[in-house]
């Protein structure tokens, strides 16, 4: 029979299995994120300054509090403190597993969507918004806006975490809040004007199409060849569905 410690360290790993369990259509979802990659990419060349009008209105919420908040949101979220982010709630998910799986998936998922991101931009190359024909203009950022670094980084973050959460009670909620959180990192990067609507835009679909192969590179294709990352014995087990 066993006793309650070991019946808790159970549980503990069964919370976070979640982005364990292997994708069963892993084919699919590496020629999505391709394909979705190249056409995002190739309508990069072409936007120029389709929706300068509406970074402009965007740009004119820019005012007391809520300019100080998207302002906030954009340098929370900048990638030394994303990274920190990332590291600290993959040491939560860590610790609340007791198994290192769980937690490298999370935040290697996180890495590997979101680092080509930086090499699309300078491939694609699109300005930001002109700083001189805005209403409210954030300081000059000096790296090329799209896809927006920030917006992917939240929206794979936000997917990552809920599958890690997805056999637990804690599912919803993150569904929920993830959600909300996109939508406020969207408005943020729109507010500021250090983006253009379309660049956050582009980036909410980069990752939703980017994140699961991600997740199958990492988790169904390399951990499983890594001696120290393959399943310990008695540890919960991802089943396919």
């Amino acid at each position: 029979m066993t006793d309650a410690p070991e019946l808790r360290r159970s549980r503990r790993t069964a919370d976070v299995v979640g982005i364990l369990e292997p994708n069963p259509y892993p084919l699919v979802a590496i020629a999505v994120a391709v394909v979705s990659v190249v056409v995002l990419t190739i309508i990069g060349f072409f936007l120029g300054t389709v929706d300068l009008g509406l970074s402009k209105a965007f740009n004119e919420l820019h005012v007391g509090a809520l300019g100080a908040f998207t302002t906030a949101v954009y340098h929370v979220i900048s990638p030394v403190p994303a990274i920190a982010l990332t590291f600290v709630v993959a040491g939560v998910i860590w610790w609340r597993a007791r198994d290192i799986r769980p937690a490298l998936g999370f935040g290697m998922t996180i890495a590997i969507t979101w680092l080509p991101s930086a090499a699309v931009k300078e491939i694609v190359h699109r300005a930001r918004p002109d700083v001189a024909l805005l209403p409210h203009p954030f300081p000059v950022q000096p790296d090329p806006g799209y896809p927006s670094g920030h917006t992917v980084y939240i929206t794979a973050f936000v997917i990552a975490l809920v599958w890690v959460v997805r056999e637990t009670r804690w599912h919803r909620l993150a569904q929920v809040l993830g959600v909300v959180a996109i939508v406020v990192v969207f408005l943020s990067v729109s507010i500021d004007a250090v983006h253009y609507p379309t660049d956050a835009a582009a980036s909410v679909l980069w990752a939703l199409a980017v994140t699961p192969a991600a997740r199958v590179v990492w988790v169904d294709w390399v951990m499983p060849k890594v001696p120290i990352l393959r399943p310990r014995e008695g540890a919960a087990v991802p089943v396919r569905r």
